[in-house]
């Protein structure tokens, strides 16, 4: 097994073992196990897992996999829709979500992270978030899901 594949191995033992908030705490701990590394490498690594930072009960935020994430979505990510999102509403295949003052970056970085396959892009202000999506049929359809999500 070559090095990169056993250092994003550890990499994913860390994580799941561990509530690691920084990347200088993944070279630390990299390092006690054995692996020298850089902060580019460990970007790149994180990028390549597609590990994500998710918020605990305590609020604090650690690296986590897609899969953990996409899984606990509703729940926590849900919350956070709703109790930021006022209203949404669709364009074309622009879907607009308007947000209480200050939360359409919370809100827009949850929507972020579910990586729908549908969406193209976000744009979040203080309290509007823009979803370019592939198709009209697509924004009406994300439209449809926040609003579920919001009021659950």
């Amino acid at each position: 097994m070559n090095i990169k594949k056993m250092r994003q191995e550890l990499l994913l033992d860390i994580i799941k073992n561990y509530k690691v908030s920084t990347q200088e705490e993944l070279i630390d701990l990299l390092s006690q196990a054995g692996f020298e590394a850089t902060q580019a490498t460990v970007s790149r690594d994180i990028k390549q897992l597609h590990l994500v930072k998710i918020q605990d009960a305590d609020g604090k935020l650690h690296y986590s996999t897609q899969t953990t994430h996409n899984d606990n979505f509703r729940g926590k990510i849900g919350s956070i829709i709703g109790d930021s999102v006022i209203s949404v509403d669709s364009a074309r295949n622009i879907c607009i979500v308007k947000c209480h003052s200050g939360l359409a970056n919370a809100a827009c970085a949850g929507i972020d992270a579910i990586k729908l396959k549908d969406v193209v892009g976000t744009i979040a202000g203080d309290d509007t978030i823009f979803i370019c999506c592939k198709s009209d049929s697509a924004a009406n359809d994300l439209k449809g899901e926040i609003l579920d999500i919001k009021n659950k």
